[in-house]
């Protein structure tokens, strides 16, 4: 039936929408912008619907193909997108002019999906300044710190499995092994729920964390209509997310709320703020209701358990692949150990320079957001693209993409942007996070609120894996790693495979490790 659904949506789209596909071909060749190809309904991106290329290549061609310009013309399916490629300009859109650019482009219907219909990043203009300031406080300094210690439990969980598996068992999909990670950390710093994914395998976060962020296949194709034909995914009432998932979250959400209000339990997690959120706006005669809370816990884990273990992967492959790195990173691992008795605090994990160098080197080489989108509220002029050219009116309603990953991989900005090298955040860090040019987690207000808790999240991990284990090229390890076609997100074309040693220098303090 779903098939058939399918099958006909597309015969529906080709024919209710023809006028609007063909009206807008020209758009950009009308104005005299250098622009890319288009097809009718699947505009400039055909190589990513038939599956040909990555989306990141087809992202770096696009950066590339007018060099000289500052932004190009492009068509997402049958909305023409402007792509900026300039640094200052991409500032001033994300910073300066936040006002004129403070939305996303929305991707779901509010009634078919309710979980994701007031998540952070869905939201728009005052509902999105008043949540965005509700959840700002989950991620200060003093909650990040609480949240080390829930951290460190799991990494060490996490480590002491991999460490006590017998030999031939040692030769692991990475993706699958962080997805437990950064499941079993959500629901201890979000929800306040302690699980072992390693140990308990199938338990209902994982399983059903998985189905909701998983968007191979049908979930791709499903995606595209709910995105550009939002008309035809309502008649069709299509959804990203199914209500089993709906239930057994807002059920989880229900449940931790009613235990602590009955039994007067604190713990430092998102939970808890929202509780003292609905707390507060309650002695105001406001309300908070139930259903606002599970859409920001939810968003909170559909926002972190696929991008992070990524991220997390892309980041051990090459620590794997480079002895030289493994090495050095052990051992600046090691010093801390023995500077801090094997428990080092917040301010020691984030001060520890080659660590954060190998991540924010991964999260250049492999950004997990490739690109970033912005949607104008007003009409706003862009200064000309080319020398000599003319000012471009954007008008109110039009798209705006930042080609994240053309940037990281410019060898104007980063030299031999290909090769995977700490040293240069080594030696120009904070020159390269202020350049405008280096964007993992975004820019501006509309920055990933999480991005602090996120790279709390994979120092911890690494720090517990190399701190007990080595990481080994095993058979079935890509060297270099050749990017997936499926799909719309950065994958590996035949999974992450690394084999997880033992190491035999253990330091003698790390038994003091939480385990």
């Amino acid at each position: 039936m779903e098939a058939w659904a399918m099958s006909l949506a597309f015969v529906t789209v080709i024919l209710s929408i023809y006028y609007y596909v063909f009206k807008d071909l020209n758009y950009f060749k009308k104005i005299g912008l250098p622009y890319i190809e288009s097809w009718p309904i699947l505009g400039s991106m055909k190589f990513v619907f038939f599956r040909t290329k990555p989306m990141a290549e087809f992202i770096i061609e696009t950066y590339n193909f007018y060099p000289k310009a500052k932004y190009i013309g492009f068509f997402d399916f049958n909305k023409p997108v402007v792509i900026v490629r300039d640094p200052e300009l991409i500032k001033t859109i994300a910073i300066k002019s936040f006002d004129s650019f403070m939305d996303h482009r929305s991707f779901v219907d509010s009634e078919q999906d309710p979980l994701l219909k007031k998540i952070l990043f869905s939201l728009r203009g005052n509902e999105w300044r008043e949540t965005r300031t509700m959840l700002t406080p989950a991620f200060t300094l003093s909650k990040l710190k609480g949240m080390l210690k829930l951290m460190n439990e799991c990494g060490a969980d996490f480590t002491n499995y991999i460490y006590n598996m017998p030999k031939d068992k040692r030769t692991m999909e990475m993706k699958d092994v962080f997805t437990r990670y950064t499941n079993d950390v959500i629901a201890t710093c979000a929800f306040g729920i302690s699980i072992n994914s390693m140990k308990d395998r199938d338990n209902d976060f994982y399983v059903l964390g998985g189905k909701a962020t998983n968007f191979d296949g049908i979930k791709t194709l499903k995606f595209i209509i709910m995105r550009n034909f939002p008309t035809i995914s309502r008649l069709l009432k299509l959804k990203l997310i199914p209500d089993n998932i709906n239930n057994f979250f807002e059920n989880v959400v229900k449940e931790v709320m009613d235990n602590r209000d009955k039994n007067n339990i604190v713990r430092p997690d998102m939970i808890q703020l929202m509780m003292e959120a609905r707390n507060k706006r309650a002695e105001m005669g406001q309300d908070l209701p139930l259903t606002d809370i599970v859409c920001q816990a939810f968003g909170f884990f559909f926002g972190g358990f696929d991008t992070v273990s990524t991220a997390m992967c892309f980041t051990c492959h090459e620590i794997g692949v480079n002895s030289d790195i493994q090495k050095r990173l052990q051992r600046e691992i090691d010093e801390v150990i023995e500077k801090t008795d094997g428990n080092p605090t917040y301010e020691i994990i984030n001060g520890m320079e080659y660590l954060d160098a190998v991540v924010n080197e991964s999260l250049r080489r492999y950004p997990v957001a490739i690109v970033l989108d912005r949607l104008s509220v007003e009409d706003y002029e862009l200064p000309p693209s080319l020398p000599n050219g003319k000012p471009f009116p954007l008008k109110k309603g039009s798209f705006v993409w930042f080609p994240v990953y053309g940037l990281h991989h410019d060898p104007k900005y980063f030299e031999d942007p290909y090769k995977f090298d700490p040293e240069r955040f080594m030696d120009h860090g904070k020159e390269i996070n202020n350049s405008g040019v280096f964007l993992p987690f975004g820019l501006g207000p509309r920055m990933c609120i999480g991005n602090r808790f996120a790279l709390l999240e994979m120092k911890v991990l690494v720090f517990h894996l190399l701190a007990r284990c080595n990481l080994k090229p095993s058979s079935k390890t890509q060297n270099p790693l050749r990017l997936s076609k499926k799909g719309i997100t950065m994958a590996a074309e035949n999974g992450f495979w690394m084999n997880f040693e033992s190491r035999n220098d253990v330091h003698p303090k790390l038994k003091n490790l939480v385990s």
